[in-house]
């Protein structure tokens, strides 16, 4: 199931290449949890440092049965901001797949009271 994306751009002008791009990710984490209800993407210029440069920030909120994921990265680059947010839901996902396979082949604890 392909889950409904939003992509919010906060003080910077959409881009179609980030949409694509954002879209083919989202794709990508569809594979690691079919649990994905809902998925939002907010790319922003938070800071306005003017000694440290421009600085982007990517944030990822995935909506999923359970628990929510949400993530953000900042760079200079906007792109690598996306590329390394999307990296860092990745493994969360992958984490959280682990966590509950693991949950569920654990043994069952065995019945320490039988009498003697």
């Amino acid at each position: 199931m392909q889950p409904a994306a939003d992509v919010v751009y906060r003080d910077l002008d959409a881009s179609q290449a980030l949409n694509d791009i954002i879209s083919k990710k989202l794709e990508k984490l569809s594979r690691f949890s079919h649990h994905i209800q809902r998925s939002r993407v907010v790319l922003d210029s938070p800071h306005k440092h003017k000694h440290k440069g421009k600085r982007y920030r990517a944030s990822i909120e995935l909506d999923l049965k359970g628990a929510p994921v949400t993530v953000s990265q900042d760079d200079t680059s906007i792109h690598i901001a996306v590329r390394e947010a999307f990296n860092a839901a990745e493994r969360k996902l992958k984490e959280m797949a682990a966590r509950r396979r693991s949950a569920r082949h654990q043994p069952e604890p065995a019945d320490t009271d039988q009498p003697d």
